[in-house]
């Protein structure tokens, strides 16, 4: 048995690695736990690292998990080792291949990291939920509880399926041990090529399908032979159980770590037992070793083999004194009378006590629970409350564990504050961050770095919600001389060390309850180390006297500016924490930092990596401890974001998961089936901004444009009688309103909400306006937040107060007037600087009284419906957006479903309305029937007439006049969007976008393109460019984007624009207007700028020009209505591209690192890049100048435009 090399990686990138070693064709989709596996995949294959055989494994990407299996498959059956990565709802749309796989008998491991699936709602987070909903598919199922056994059970896993010939699905839990970072011992070649028998390849290789040797498969069978067919199995899954144990067996021999089946332990006489798998199984092989040492008998039973399920084994591993038994499953099966595993080791206890031969005499008493859905945190505690339980005369059967259930009573109480003594030598320090900080970033390069520069043993774990940057991070790291199997998080009172990063934390959340006695408390603060101590809320002084915590402060922000790293203060933080920790010599540790900026950062090119070491170098002259003083001198304290004002559902519910007290929430209070209210993102004052900006009344042009532009609906603009200030602040700032379009006596205002700005600048980087006397001062500026927070909260509530102005008085067709409508979308938790939003924000400002709205899953959904607040809100009457999601695949087909529903239940109302026109009157009846809606008057209108209606049906009696009173709001008019990311539209989405397309149905798509999958990382997708460089495109993509826009023009019928806000935000406003009013199916597809761009995005505005005027992005739009009008419906709205290709790609990291890695191939795909946009805009520009009737063919034009394209291009 030789020495192994160790390394510090999370379980993802142990899975791949194997993964990698082992196949030759690897298919993948992005799905959030799993995406990593993908991304290794690709960068090793990109890099040219050959697997086990001295070949480059090929690794695709497909449209979808669906296109994912189906192409494994195919390489299966062509005789190739393949094998994917998935999670969650990407599992379920494999679960038909993985059928077919396993009934031919096909080799392969799918590596999953298990995560929950989406049912009251979506989360991303980790259970057992969805391999539990593969279990019927044939596939062996093999858990994984720890990094170190994700990469010993891949390569299990492998050998077992080629030998045994069933494939595997080799799961551990999403998050907890796919994201957990731990030294762990890596697996060299020779132990692989020892445990992979080549015959077995040979075996496999042999049965592909080949011309030169043909043989049929996938049959239709029929009633005479399929029972017989699918019991011819039987024997391979009797033998299986005994294959995997001798390959853990060959394993141990090669490495000396030791797996079984079922591995039991604890005390050889214990009466109590749980079984169960996963990474719990951590904490309660920790928790039982510490009960056993205070006189409890106790064990624990991990399960390794699920399927095929071997009864003998489990029976053999238990011990024979065992009474009671806890099985514990992460997941949840509604309607049954037990969980899965609760099932099978009940059926194996009773099976073998009927059988005759039972090892025990007396019957086990089983009990199922459940633990851990959507990574609910399962602690010591928590353990010692079931065995607890086990000691009771009948213990409580289908319980719950982690929660309070107060309506159907399932749960167990556990002390919260019980500890074990396995942190005893263990350092434990915890970092508060803000997403895409970078704080996150630098403690996994921390602890890699303690993990390979010292003999400690090193666990890293992340927690941040789903939301988008600016999310709060808390960063959970362990180190010390004994192995870490405490999975889960750093409790109260056990932290060494906390850092705050961000000063937003203090006055919101009770960081320092988790900090132990004589604690380190190390703030990022742009006080001094003089008026660090005054900055703190009373309980945290309070806590720092009593804890006798150290306390040491910095102005990151300050050395990250001065050192050129703008806002980026990880690197800083991370060495702050290095030399006050002292857990590495400081010259050591700064080098190792460095080293790891190096590793990290390398691909963004040497500059970044040298402003790094610049704020590296400068940071410890900066780092000032703070004498603790024995008095609590404060101010003020944490408080509440949330006012008495606030509707009940909010403080009781909402305010309580903002304030990071969800856990504590008992079951009475969600929702029963997942409905929420709108309107809550408003509560949340999130704070997170150091400047904000300021609106200057003497330059102001009242253009409107700093509103369109807002991300995240922070600056508003409203119109209204001088009157209305008479009691104003006296900071509110409003003028005389300017322009023809308005009457004389009306004031406008533009307001900020202070607590709700992100800081990003947007605003002020597009107003046009500049002081003619001092260039750099325009008519909205940044300025310092602190100062201004007080007052401008009393103006922006004044503000809110002002009633709005009547919509049908406005021109909406112009940016003043359109901006002065309320938004409907406001205080997202997407990025700073966001490119999408705005366009979001635009619809619910025209349209969203009206909206209903089908989101697919990705950045969109989350930022617009993830706990614990949603932006989508209603307007002063109760209207606003009615919003879903579904899933990711079926956005487009859900939206249609909604359309189809809310015409036919309009047709029903038409015809309920007619059949009672007696009583009702024949000239309110034919107002309804024939009302114009096609603008704000007429929907004004038609809502006055349904009100009176709705009025004369209460007094009616009969069925008919009852269910017209329910349906009557659907005879005004209802505005369908379908929104969804790029990865929807273009890839696995869009069979069915292609399918409403071409219904003809009265829908508005929103398409808001990125160029990659944003929400799980920034994976290429179809519409990534030519050269950019993404993941699973770490070589450059190879391939042009997908041009959605003439696709969807093929069905001459769809109203299709191509929009950029920044690009020219008239023509952005016309087409959402456009799109509305066009009676059929409509596509805006968005330029969106996105921090995987690898752009600043307060650059955001400065980006979407380049992409417009480089030709990346033509702006035009087709409108199928002028085509009656015997028009051409093709309007080019961007003049011919005016800066080369190059001036746009080189500011954009996505495609200068690929001069970094590959520069040949970077000026190859460049030059074919520059010709493509020059053929393109041509293309357009010939469509747009074409004679056009009825009867013109939109596919036939498109089909000579680009052969006489074609043949110029040829021609040079």
């Amino acid at each position: 048995m030789q020495s192994q090399q160790t390394l510090t990686i999370d379980g993802n990138q142990a899975a791949a690695t194997v993964a990698h070693k082992l196949n030759e064709v690897i298919a993948i989709y992005p799905i959030t736990p799993s995406s990593n596996m993908g991304e290794w995949a690709d960068e090793w294959s990109s890099r040219g690292q050959v697997n086990l055989w001295g070949t480059v494994p090929q690794v695709t990407e497909m449209q979808s998990e669906a296109g994912a299996a189906g192409a494994i498959h195919g390489a299966l059956q062509a005789g190739s080792m393949a094998t994917t990565f998935t999670a969650s709802q990407g599992l379920l749309l494999m679960l038909p291949n993985m059928y077919k796989i396993a009934g031919e008998l096909t080799p392969t491991v799918f590596h999953i990291a298990a995560r929950s699936l989406a049912c009251q709602g979506l989360s991303i987070f980790g259970d057992h939920s969805d391999v539990m909903s593969a279990r019927m598919t044939g596939f062996g199922m093999l858990c994984s509880n720890s990094p170190q056994e994700v990469m010993d059970f891949a390569l299990i896993a492998h050998a077992a399926a080629l030998e045994g010939r069933i494939p595997l699905m080799h799961f551990f839990d999403g998050f907890r041990t796919s994201h957990e970072i731990a030294k762990i011992s890596l697996l060299d070649d020779d132990v692989m090529r020892a445990m992979i028998n080549e015959e077995w390849v040979v075996a496999h290789r042999s049965r592909a399908l080949s011309p030169d040797n043909p043989v049929l498969r996938g049959t239709a069978q029929n009633p005479d032979v399929y029972f017989q067919a699918r019991e011819s199995v039987n024997a391979y899954y009797q033998a299986m159980p005994g294959i995997v144990q001798n390959a853990m067996d060959r394993f141990a021999k090669l490495t000396g770590r030791c797996y079984r089946l079922f591995e039991y332990l604890g005390s050889p006489d214990a009466e109590g037992v749980i079984v169960m798998m996963g990474s719990g199984a951590e904490a309660v092989a920790e928790t039982l070793d510490y009960l056993n040492r205070q006189g409890e008998s106790v064990g624990l039973l991990k399960v390794r083999l699920y399927r095929p399920f071997d009864a003998v084994s489990l029976l053999a591993a238990l011990p024979s004194t065992c009474r009671k038994i806890a099985v514990l499953d992460r997941t949840k099966e509604p309607g049954s009378d037990g969980e899965p595993l609760y099932k099978d080791v009940l059926g194996a206890l009773a099976q073998d006590f009927i059988g005759g031969a039972a090892k025990f005499s007396v019957l086990p008493k089983v009990v199922g629970g459940r633990y851990g859905l959507s990574s609910k945190e399962f602690t010591p505690g928590m353990i010692k409350a079931i065995f607890d339980e086990l000691k009771q005369a009948q213990p409580k059967n289908n319980f719950t564990i982690g929660i309070h259930d107060d309506v159907t009573h399932t749960s167990l109480d556990w002390d919260a504050s019980y500890r074990t003594d396995a942190q005893a030598e263990t350092f434990q320090a915890m970092f508060y961050g803000l997403g895409s900080d970078g704080t996150v970033s630098a403690n996994k390069n921390t602890i890699k770095i303690i993990g390979e520069a010292t003999d400690l043993h090193a666990q890293g774990y992340f927690v941040y919600d789903s939301k988008k940057s600016g999310a709060i991070t808390v960063s959970h790291l362990r180190f010390g001389p004994k192995p870490i199997r405490s999975t889960y998080l750093i409790a109260e009172n056990d932290a060494n060390f906390i850092g705050c990063h961000q000063t937003i934390f203090l006055e919101r959340y009770d960081m320092l309850a988790n900090a132990a006695e004589n604690a380190v408390f190390l703030l990022n603060s742009p006080e001094s180390a003089e008026q660090a101590w005054a900055s703190l809320p009373a309980k945290m002084q309070r806590q720092m006297i009593a804890k006798k915590i150290r306390f040491y402060v910095i102005d990151g922000y300050e050395v990250a500016e001065k050192s050129g790293m703008g806002k980026r203060i990880n690197t800083i933080m991370q060495t702050c924490f290095f030399a006050i920790s002292g857990v590495l010599p400081q010259e050591q540790a700064v080098t190792a930092i460095k080293h790891a900026v190096e590793k990290t950062y390398g691909k963004k090119g040497r500059h970044i990596v040298e402003l790094n070491f610049k704020a590296i170098d400068e940071t410890l002259a900066c780092l000032h401890s703070v004498p603790l003083p024995t008095q609590v001198s404060s101010q003020f304290d944490i408080k509440s974001v949330i006012t008495d004002a606030a509707p009940d559902f909010i403080k009781r519910v909402t305010g309580e998961i903002i304030a990071g007290r969800g856990d504590a929430l008992p079951v009475s209070a969600m929702p029963v089936d997942g409905t929420f209210p709108t309107g809550t993102a408003a509560y949340e004052k999130r704070n997170l901004a150091l400047e904000i900006p300021v609106w200057e009344t003497d330059l102001c042009t009242q253009c409107g444009k700093c509103v369109m532009v807002c991300p995240h609906s922070v600056i508003r603009s409203k119109i209204f009688p001088t009157e209305v200030v008479a009691n104003a602040p006296a900071t509110f700032k409003h003028v005389a309103m300017l322009g023809k379009d308005f009457p004389a006596g009306l004031e406008i205002s533009y307001q900020v909400a202070p607590e709700d700005c992100t800081g990003c600048t947007l605003c002020v980087d597009i107003c046009p306006i500049r002081d003619k006397s001092n260039a750099s001062r325009k008519a909205i500026n940044m300025q310092p937040q602190p100062p201004l927070r007080e007052t401008e909260r009393d103006n922006w509530d004044f503000f809110l107060a002002i009633p709005e102005y009547d919509r049908r008085l406005l021109k909406t067709n112009t940016i003043k007037g359109s901006m002065v409508l309320q938004p409907l979308f406001e205080f997202s938790g997407a990025c700073v600087g966001c490119g999408e939003t705005p366009y979001i924000k635009l619809a619910s400002q025209l349209f969203g009284d009206r909206m209903v709205v089908a989101n697919a899953t990705g950045c969109s959904s989350i930022y617009g419906g993830n706990l614990p607040t949603t932006p989508w809100t209603k307007n002063p009457e109760g209207r606003g957006p009615a919003w879903s999601n579904s899933l990711f695949e079926d956005n487009a087909e859900f939206g249609l479903g909604m359309r189809i529903a809310l015409d036919k239940q309009n047709e029903y109302a038409k015809e309920l309305l007619a059949s009672l026109r007696e009583p009702l009157g024949g000239e309110l009846v034919d107002a309804i029937l024939n009302a114009d809606q096609s603008d704000e008057a007429g929907i004004y209108e038609q809502r006055e007439r349904v009100a009176a209606l709705k009025q004369h049906l209460s007094s009616l009696t009969g069925q008919g006049a009852q269910t017209l009173l329910q349906l009557a709001d659907n005879l005004c008019k209802k505005s369908v969007w379908i929104i969804g990311g790029d990865g929807w539209a273009y890839d696995i989405g869009f069979g069915g976008l292609d399918h409403v397309l071409a219904s003809g149905r009265n829908v508005n798509i929103l398409v808001l393109d990125t160029e990659v999958y944003s929400n799980t990382g920034g994976q290429t997708s179809k519409a990534t460019p030519l050269g950019a460089v993404a993941k699973f495109s770490a070589g450059g993509k190879a391939t042009a984007k997908k041009d959605l826009a003439l696709l969807a023009m093929d069905y001459s019928n769809v109203y299709v624009a191509h929009v950029a806000y920044a690009g020219k935000d008239t023509q952005t406003l016309n087409a959402f207007l456009e799109a509305e009013a066009h009676d059929g199916p409509s596509i805006i597809i968005a330029y969106a700028p996105c921090i995987a761009h690898g752009v600043d995005l307060s650059n955001n505005h400065r980006q979407q020009n380049l992409a417009v005027k480089s030709g990346h992005w033509p702006l035009f739009r087709f409108d199928p209505g002028k085509i009656k009008q015997g028009k051409n419906p093709m309007h080019l709205d961007s003049a011919e591209p005016s800066i080369p290709y190059r001036d746009f790609v080189k500011t954009e990291t996505r495609f200068s690192m690929l001069w970094q890695t590959h520069p040949e191939d970077a000026e190859r795909f460049l030059e074919q890049a520059q010709q493509d946009v020059k053929n393109r805009y041509h293309y357009y520009k010939q469509l747009s100048e074409l004679a056009w009737n009825e009867s013109t063919s939109v596919s036939a034009v498109k089909a000579q435009l680009k052969s006489e394209t074609a043949k110029e291009t040829d021609n040079g």
